[in-house]
């Protein structure tokens, strides 16, 4: 029985493309529910799932110069470096303190809630109020607070409590604690308040668990009968969601930058971007003009001693010219002073310069971090072009060093990339400051030898000339000192007035009707849709793959070389007698057709005609043909028999109504003569002997002379003699009665009998030990056969038999429990 089980590979090599075609539409029903199904499945995801939108907003980063500045001006007044650096703005916009700064401005940690058709649904900007806190105050959280506006400018508050500890949050130093409270729902109601001196009234609402006012964002807003929700979220979370915002280069290589955040609500999502690029301009620009704030605090400190010393200075020089009486000086001495003074604004400057250099180079040697507390050149202009773009560098490296310290850790790659950069440029820059320290002292020594040479000529004069030049020399180095100082005034004013954004915005967020990127509603149907179709498939090859049931006559035809004599259709009927109840039946016209082809197996010139029925296994249907054969001979007015040699499960006389206690059993073993075993029937020309009792030696008794003496006897007193044997499979009682035998009909039931049951008598019949035999496919149905062959449509039940071997030996019996386990 194994080998009946094993696959079969010539049934790939024979597979039929246009009989699997009319498989797949035999299911059409199961296609088209499933479709259904699949759509509405589809229908639920889309109106179930949250809608997610996405909006982008672009901006420009460009360093931003005042064209009537020089290179001294720009060192002077913006020493915080370029800010033009793409990859350094992306950064700060993706990091947590700038998200912070976006989260607490847009107080994005306060939810507005509403209840929806599957969930509360966010409604910020949508709701006719604003929730104003006293961020000293401890708030509620996680726990949705539901306002329910009243009639008489009253709102009742409610929280339901599902557990008895909660947490609370105070915004303002991001603090928790715990909160317990026995009752199970919260609700209090609370009344319009009147704002002095505007236009709007409040609700002030104070909790054991939150404090927080109403406020409606317009005058006489209409807020009766309206229900809302308001949640506070954990600060850091809000922070953190928001830090999942997308910020990339629109194109490699340029200063556009690209700002994508998704949400449920696309005012929430407009908002926030649009804040988050104003946080970031103002910082920007903040820190751009840090370094020109410092330095003009710094200047006007000076400028005001400058002028004090200046008028000091004037009142004493008038003071002397009223005391020496000398208020000119001589031509000579008016030379000399102008060369002096030149010298003397010279000597200034340069030891301004170098106590300047000093100061610088022990600045970048002890600070690791280079930052906006540079040392700030007031009084020179740095014209080494190299050291002015070193220093720019290296405040703008040390700018991207500490911002990706806040985010990567220390053996991120591109942070030991800048610093070493930081390293090798402080180094440069020391290095160029050492050789403009050498220069600048050498200058220095030289304009003391000259201031020399003019001091020696100046003794040379009379002592009220010379005193009257030493006032008009200090009056003119102070009067200098004031100018230059009031010019850098000017121009540190000038740099903080028109300072101009690096930030350039090209696109703004904005809701301009996108439609959700999520849920792809057009999608979703079409995976519906293809699911829909494709799991009838899969159930169909699956089902099929399983299937090693014969189905059509094609099958038979292709796997096997004995003949098929016909087709018995499949419907209902109320007994095994069709034929007779109801002989225009299509069932009756199938016997009859079987009748007529039966003739073609039969040998010419003979009287008696036997044909032996039998099958692969029990329930095939062999006794359902048996009767209704031998009931189409007989109404044919030919004289037939039946006679019943399914000795180990008798069946013929239950559907002919009559008595199994005598029969050819009796016969064989002698009890009985033959014409005492042979009964009547109610159908015309047709007699039947039963198996009667059930002997212990069922196959003796079929090869003895008994049995040949009665097939002697039968074929010379019938004109058809009609078997009903035990199914061939199971036992050989068959095999024995084949020699009887004018023609053999064996039986194979359409989605019962498995495709190797046949091939043991077909490799009989290939070897010439049986003849004359044909196959009968039984029980066909034309939903089975999807679209193939022919049939009539009707159904019956056999019973009886049992699953193939049930009842046919001795040892099968089994109780009812190991049945059910079998099952």
């Amino acid at each position: 029985m194994k080998q009946l089980d094993k696959f079969d590979l010539n049934d790939i090599k024979s597979f039929d493309i246009k009989e699997y075609i009319f498989k797949v539409l035999s299911h059409w029903k199961l296609f088209l529910i499933m479709l259904f199904l699949g759509v509405l499945i589809a229908f639920y995801v889309n109106k179930r799932a949250v809608r997610l939108y996405s909006l982008d907003s672009i901006i420009t980063v460009k360093e931003e110069q005042n064209p009537l500045f020089n290179s001294s001006t720009n060192i002077a007044f913006n020493w915080g470096g370029p800010s033009d650096k793409v990859e350094n703005i992306i950064t700060i916009l993706q990091s947590r303190t700038h998200n912070e700064k976006v989260v607490r401005k847009l107080e994005y940690y306060i939810n507005y809630l509403q209840d929806g058709s599957f969930r509360k649904e966010d409604v910020y900007g949508k709701v006719p109020f604003s929730i104003t806190m006293d961020t000293l105050s401890y708030q509620l959280l996680n726990t949705p607070i539901k306002l329910e506006f009243l009639e008489n400018n009253e709102v009742l508050v409610t929280t339901d409590f599902e557990e008895e500890k909660f947490t609370l949050i105070n915004y303002h130093n991001n603090t928790k604690e715990s909160y317990t409270t026995d009752k199970k729902t919260y609700s209090e109601t609370f009344k319009l308040r009147s704002i002095v001196k505007s236009p709007f009234s409040e609700f002030n609402v104070k909790m054991p668990f939150s404090e927080f006012r109403i406020e409606p964002k317009r005058p006489n807003s209409k807020l009766s009968n309206a229900t809302y929700y308001i949640l506070f979220s954990d600060f850091n979370g809000t922070v953190k969601k928001y830090q999942n915002i997308k910020v990339g280069s629109k194109k490699d290589g340029t200063s556009i930058i690209e700002l994508v955040l998704t949400g449920a609500n696309k005012k929430r999502i407009e908002d926030y971007i649009n804040t988050s690029v104003k946080v970031l301009d103002k910082d920007q620009q903040k820190q751009k003009i840090e370094y020109a704030l410092r330095t003009k605090k710094y200047i006007d400190t000076v400028f005001h001693d400058a002028a004090t010393n200046l008028k000091k200075i004037e009142e004493d020089l008038g003071n002397f010219k009223q005391q020496s009486g000398v208020y000119d000086l001589s031509s000579q001495g008016q030379s000399l002073l102008e060369g002096v003074t030149e010298l003397d604004k010279q000597q200034q400057e340069v030891n301004d310069r170098l106590q300047y250099y000093d100061s610088l180079e022990r600045y970048i040697t002890s600070n690791d971090e280079i930052g906006q507390d540079i040392p700030a050149p007031v009084n020179l202009g740095i014209e080494d072009a190299n050291i002015a773009k070193n220093i720019v560098e290296l405040v703008e490296l040390s700018k991207q060093k500490k911002n990706l310290e806040q985010t990567v850790t220390p053996d991120y790659p591109p942070l030991k990339n800048i610093k070493d950069n930081i390293d090798i440029t402080r180094n440069v820059v020391l290095e160029n400051l050492s050789n403009l320290k050498s220069q600048t002292i050498t200058n220095l020594n030289n304009i003391k030898r000259r201031m020399g040479t003019f001091n020696s000529r100046l003794n040379t004069l009379p002592k009220k000339e010379q005193g009257l030049i030493k006032y008009e020399r200090n009056y003119n180095i102070t009067a200098t000192n004031y100018e230059y100082l009031k010019q850098k005034q000017y121009e540190a004013g000038t740099a903080i007035a028109a300072n101009v954004s690096d930030i350039k915005i090209l696109d703004k967020a904005k809701d301009v009707g996108q439609g959700p990127i999520t849920p792809n509603t057009l999608f979703n149907y079409l995976v519906g849709a293809l699911l829909g179709l494709g799991l009838p498939f899969v159930y169909i090859l699956i089902k099929e793959a399983l299937n090693n049931k014969i189905v059509t006559v094609e099958e038979i035809e292709k796997a096997y070389k004995i003949p098929v004599l016909g087709v018995i259709g499949s419907g209902k009927i109320e007994s095994y007698l069709a034929v007779f109840d109801s002989p225009k039946s299509s069932l009756s016209e199938s016997f009859r057709a079987l009748r007529s082809n039966i003739q073609f197996l039969f040998k010419k010139g003979g009287n008696s005609k036997t044909v032996v029925i039998t099958s692969s296994v029990s329930g095939e249907g062999k006794t359902l043909c048996s009767i209704n054969m031998a009931s189409v001979f007989a109404m044919s007015d030919k004289k037939t028999i039946l006679i019943g040699l399914d000795l180990r499960k008798p069946k013929l006389h239950d559907d002919f109504d009559v008595s199994n206690e005598t029969g050819v059993v009796n016969y064989l073993i002698g009890q009985k003569e033959l014409c005492e075993v042979i009964q009547k029937t109610r159908i015309p020309n047709l007699d039947i002997i039963t198996s009667g009792p059930i002997p212990p030696n069922p196959s003796e008794l079929l090869i003895s002379d008994q049995a040949e003496e009665m097939m002697v006897y039968l074929k010379e007193n019938y004109d058809y003699i009609i078997i009903d044997t035990p199914p061939v499979g199971l036992v050989a009682d068959a095999i024995e009665l084949f020699k009887y035998a004018d023609a053999i009909v064996y039986i194979i039931r359409q989605n019962y009998t498995q495709r190797g049951m046949p091939k043991m008598i077909d490799d009989k019949y290939i070897n010439g030990e049986v003849k004359n035999i044909s196959y009968v496919l039984n029980d066909f149905k034309i939903k089975d056969t999807y679209g193939y062959g022919y049939g009539y449509g009707y159904g019956y039940g056999y019973g009886g038999y049992g699953k193939y071997q049930n009842g046919y030996h001795a040892n099968e019996k089994e109780s009812w429990l190991k049945k059910l386990f079998k099952k």
